[in-house]
């Protein structure tokens, strides 16, 4: 086959007038090639070679009728057993060219690439809900946040909790809802463990609470169907993209402020259907907010430090010296501005005023404060610590105790019995 720049020479010198076998003595080809090229004009096509897998076709064509997704490498092992004696790669690259493996049109579906459509969405119908889990974060603690989007504009709003419970997604979701000032006619929620039972498309009852406080229906997505919750996967791989990879934050206050910036700043200001995101989320009809959030309680375990400190959303809320290092339970409703530290048991331990979420303060009491000063100072030492390899035998005390135990008077200990004895009395035996 020539290449491009001998297809041109050869056009080049017959359009002089040179002839086929002028030509070919010049160029150094064979009379036939040229006038091949001189007669098809455009561009000689080379005609592939068939196959090597032509042999085999209606095998290989029975086996994925069998199993679609039969790996190449137990399909050349079957090959190599019936004569197949090309390489991996050949068997692979031949399989690409001849088509021969047929289209999953379910995993064509679940990998995004089936053809769609677009969901209408009227202005204020629905809000998708759906979190983003950080396992690594500045402040070495691990954080999910909770998005809301609306749907037809694609307006959200997002959230950090230290976890996933029920209560921190009643809290967080009254937060987003007062960011988006009101809500929608329906929720709409994938399988998480907080909304629905798993393993299952029932609501989870204290879910159900939440919606019915709120006035809004709640539709759970089919499994295994993302795209039916676009709207709020675009806006987490959009927060993920284009803040939280650049955010420069040491706590998860500095996080949810830059967040709420980034939001408001950015992500209202993209353009949409001839207007912006913000414009657009601004017109929709939501509906109006009750007076007070959902009353939810979050319940979280924790163990008290040696300093008697209990960690709660980043802040850390002082306990008597005595439970240090015990386990105990913070409880606190959403929207109170208290919260309760009580033992496995309810018992009570102490009660604080609720810091912000994610300020890393510290909150200790007068009381604590004079009680742990107090435990500190009894347990200071300048001794050194105990030695393990030391000489220590039986005091007087414990030898009045030894003598009770043989039925002995108090001042009388029991006879020791010497080894030398026995010596002596085999010497003479023998």
């Amino acid at each position: 086959m020539l290449t491009q720049e001998n297809d041109v020479e050869i056009h080049a010198l017959a359009a002089r007038g040179w002839n086929q076998s002028a030509i070919s003595r010049h160029t150094g080809r064979d009379r036939k090639t040229v006038r091949k090229y001189l007669v098809a004009g455009d561009e000689v096509v080379r005609e592939r070679a068939a196959s090597c897998l032509e042999p085999w076709r209606a095998y290989i064509a029975a086996r994925f009728v069998d199993d679609p997704h039969l790996p190449a490498v137990s399909l050349l092992d079957e090959l190599t057993a019936a004569g197949f004696d090309r390489s991996y790669p050949t068997l692979v690259r031949e399989l690409r060219r001849t088509a021969l493996r047929p289209v999953c049109l379910v995993c064509q579906q679940r990998r995004g690439n089936a053809p769609t459509t677009e969901i209408d969405h009227p202005p204020g119908e629905e809000i998708q809900w759906d979190w983003l889990e950080l396992p690594n974060t500045p402040w070495e603690q691990p954080a999910y946040l909770l998005v809301g989007a609306l749907s037809h504009s694609g307006r959200f709003r997002a959230v950090f909790c230290e976890q996933m419970t029920i209560g921190h997604l009643a809290g967080a979701l009254h937060d987003i809802l007062l960011g988006l000032a009101g809500t929608s006619l329906v929720w709409r929620v994938d399988r998480m463990a907080t909304a629905v039972i798993p393993d299952t498309d029932r609501l989870n009852p204290q879910f159900a609470q939440v919606a019915k406080h709120y006035g809004t229906d709640v539709a759970v997505c089919p499994p295994y169907r993302p795209q039916r919750k676009g709207v709020v996967e675009a806006a987490i791989k959009f927060i993920g993209g284009r803040w939280w990879r650049t955010a420069k934050v040491a706590s998860m206050l500095d996080a949810q402020q830059s967040l709420d910036t980034f939001t408001v700043n950015i992500s209202d200001r993209r353009g949409r259907r001839g207007s912006t995101v913000g414009e657009l989320g601004n017109s929709e009809p939501l509906r109006p907010l009750p007076a007070l959030a959902f009353p939810a309680e979050i319940m979280v375990e924790r163990v008290a430090s040696r300093s008697a400190l209990v960690l709660f959303e980043t802040n850390k809320y002082s306990v008597p010296p005595g439970y240090a290092r015990q386990p105990l339970t913070v409880r606190a409703l959403v929207g109170e501005p208290h919260l309760r530290i009580v033992t496995a048991t309810g018992i009570k331990v102490a009660t604080h005023r609720r810091a912000p979420n994610g300020a890393e303060q510290t909150i200790r009491t007068s009381e604590h404060a004079v009680q742990l000063e107090r435990a500190v100072l009894d347990a200071f030492t300048t001794k050194t610590t105990c030695r393990s390899k030391t000489n220590r035998p039986p005091g007087d005390g414990a030898l009045a105790e030894l003598a009770k135990l043989h039925g002995q008077p108090p001042g009388q200990v029991a006879p020791v019995v010497s080894l030398s004895d026995y010596a002596k009395l085999a010497e003479v035996a023998c």
